[in-house]
């Protein structure tokens, strides 16, 4: 890692604007975001989403130039610095979650468990028993297909295969049996 150098003026330079001349600290600031900022981008992009790694780094950043601005005895090793302000910075960010998170925790013994709703146990009984019913009303081969396709999961085309129909037959038997099954859930 190349060290962090004041750009000396050669004799024929001109001059920097006045808002420049004095701002050595905030040129080598610069120079050091433009190499290690892209790195530090990473390495927060692997432990949080990618708008909280760039406003990691930012802070990283901040820290590393109070700390800078503050002392007479400049930081001898800038990347090693801003490396410990990253690890402290996902250390601090962690902390916090376990603090939230130990928060919002609720013991089960404080809680008191619910017990199982029989109505709402019967409603799915008596829905269970009517989809049964009704797929029953269907003929066997609209049946095959669509619980082949529903619970076992199997697509038109593998469906297609095992029967020897075509996709448009297929979606046809399917189509047929969603009528009749909405048209026998909803006849209450």
């Amino acid at each position: 890692m190349k060290p962090l150098a004041r750009a000396a003026l050669a004799e024929r330079d001109p001059l920097p604007p006045e808002d420049r001349v004095g701002a050595g600290a905030a040129l080598m600031l610069e120079d050091l975001y433009q190499r290690e900022a892209p790195r530090l981008l990473r390495f927060f992009a692997r432990y949080s989403t990618r708008h909280d790694a760039s406003d990691l780094v930012q802070e990283s950043f901040m820290r590393f130039a109070n700390a800078s601005s503050g002392g007479d005895t400049p930081i001898r090793h800038p990347e090693a610095y801003l490396n410990t302000v990253a690890h402290n910075l996902l250390r601090d960010r962690a902390k916090v979650a376990l603090r939230r998170s130990l928060a919002l925790h609720a013991d089960l013994e404080d809680k008191a468990l619910t017990a199982p709703d029989p109505v709402a146990a019967l409603e799915a009984r008596d829905l269970l028993n009517r989809v049964q019913t009704a797929l029953m009303r269907l003929s066997p081969k609209t049946r095959a297909i669509f619980l082949a396709h529903r619970v076992d999961g199997h697509s038109y085309k593998d469906i297609a295969k095992l029967t020897g129909l075509r996709i448009k037959g297929i979606e046809w038997h399917m189509s047929k049996a969603i009528n009749h099954l909405d048209r026998a859930l909803n006849a209450r």
